[in-house]
């Protein structure tokens, strides 16, 4: 399974990381999601330069506002030091090239130097930027980063794009190896247990591979460090991934939960189906809906995890009203099967290894292209497609071009008139037709003279 490298940006507040992340990804990255019923912040975005790809996080994003004292801080202000160490510590983790962003224009300040020391024990490649010098007359104040011994330093202005093809060179040149070529095959479904700090992953990893009937053997993960867990389970290999970086514990403050979207992102590029397990005590939070909104843009299977239901205080109508509430607070991903679950006890985790199972097979199926197209004839006879100007949008006929997740192309008229509503009305009818249960599922539309491209 392809990887993206990840490159973090990391640094103090307001030295222009945001805008930096939206120079390097070639947009304002907006932070309303399309996706119907959520709106959620984007802290990650896929870019490009010379020919490679990667993925690219802005951890000053990734910052939680809430609760912050919102009158002025200084620039190495007690109150976000400790925010600043946990960023710095995450990336040096789990990213694969790391971009300190400092102020040209300010000079080296305490918490940079605090970020600095904190990468300097980093084997991994980590590079100086000097931003907001839209001068070139001040580039030569970018030589007192070199202080910090971090190695090469690029002068850069974020706002004017001065300097940042320099040091996007500089990037891809550090990037790692592709890992379709670093991994083995590997025929096991691999799956990934992903949610906010003290949610119970720990336990549930325990739980998991010490269950009854299942045989564990420890193997070595992929060339980034990690380490699987390969388990068998009537006879069907799985691997749980990532999991040393999901038991490590003192390395990181507890307070990491602001920073945990990049390791989440770095587990879920290798899953199949990944487990969101939410806190059944305290429901849904912001940071459980940014994870689930990770699952629906990077297209694995899902399972919803209501854990610690062992202790939530319940009576006969508490079931159905907390699911209920939870398909409120995830509305983007309705198709997630919802198992209420204590890791601690064990209370139905004898049900997660059969949902992956139903949630892999629905992730492969495919649907032929006469009762594909028998939908298509039967959605439109319902409900007919919308109308610009006096235009009909015209549908041809249709087919199922991939799996994993389920990818359909829909030949049209005028694929400039696909509503988004119309286009969810689609995709509801033919999860009428299949329910592909726990996977998102791709549409594309295209013009009657793109067939044959």
């Amino acid at each position: 399974m392809s990887q993206k490298a990840l490159v973090a940006l990391v640094g103090r507040p307001n030295v222009g990381k945001s805008t930096l992340f939206n120079r390097i990804i070639g947009r304002r990255l907006a932070v309303v999601s399309d996706v119907a019923g959520t709106t959620r912040d984007r802290l990650y975005a896929d870019a490009e330069w010379g020919g490679m790809s990667f993925t690219v996080i802005d951890t000053g994003g990734i910052e939680v506002t809430e609760g912050r004292n919102t009158a002025p801080l200084s620039e190495d202000s007690e109150q976000f030091l400790p925010l600043i160490r946990q960023q710095a510590a995450v990336a040096m983790d789990d990213a694969d090239v790391i971009v300190q962003v400092v102020d040209g224009q300010t000079g080296i300040t305490a918490a940079d130097r605090e970020v600095a020391a904190i990468l300097r024990q980093t084997k991994k490649p980590v590079i100086v930027a000097a931003n907001k010098l839209e001068s070139s007359k001040l580039w030569d104040t970018a030589y007192e980063f070199y202080e910090l011994g971090l190695g090469e330093v690029f002068a850069i202005s974020s706002l004017h794009g001065a300097g940042t093809g320099d040091l996007l060179d500089a990037i891809v040149e550090a990037l790692p190896p592709s890992a379709a070529q670093e991994e083995e095959e590997d025929d096991s479904i691999r799956i990934a247990i992903l949610g906010r700090p003290n949610v119970g992953k720990s336990t549930l990893l325990n739980k998991l591979i010490g269950e009854e009937r299942v045989i564990v053997s420890p193997i070595a993960g992929t060339t980034r460090d990690a380490i699987d867990e390969k388990l068998r389970w009537h006879g069907q290999e799985f691997t749980l991934i990532d999991t040393a970086g999901i038991r490590r514990r003192g390395k990181i403050d507890v307070g990491i939960e602001k920073y945990s979207v990049l390791r989440a992102l770095k587990t879920l590029r290798r899953a199949d189906v990944a487990l969101l397990l939410i806190d059944g005590v305290e429901a849904v939070t912001s940071q459980d809906a940014h994870i689930g909104g990770m699952l629906t843009d990077e297209n694995v299977g899902v399972i919803v995890l209501i854990n610690k239901w062992d202790i939530v205080e319940k009576d006969a109508f508490t079931m159905p009203e907390y699911e209920k509430k939870v398909r409120g607070e995830l509305s983007f991903l309705p198709y997630a099967p919802l198992l209420f679950v204590s890791a601690e006890t064990g209370q139905r985790l004898n049900k997660i290894f059969p949902t992956v199972l139903e949630v892999q097979a629905a992730r492969h199926h495919r649907l032929s292209t006469g009762v594909l197209n028998d939908v298509l004839r039967d959605l439109v006879a319902r409900h007919p497609p919308p109308t610009k100007a006096g235009i009909q949008l015209k549908f041809y006929y249709a087919t199922q071009v991939a799996v994993a997740p389920p990818t359909f192309v829909f030949f049209v008229n005028r694929p400039e008139m696909m509503h988004f509503g119309y286009q969810r009305y689609i995709e509801n009818q033919l999860r009428e037709a299949y329910p592909f249960t726990g996977t998102p599922i791709r549409l594309l539309f295209r013009g009657r003279s793109e067939e044959k491209k």
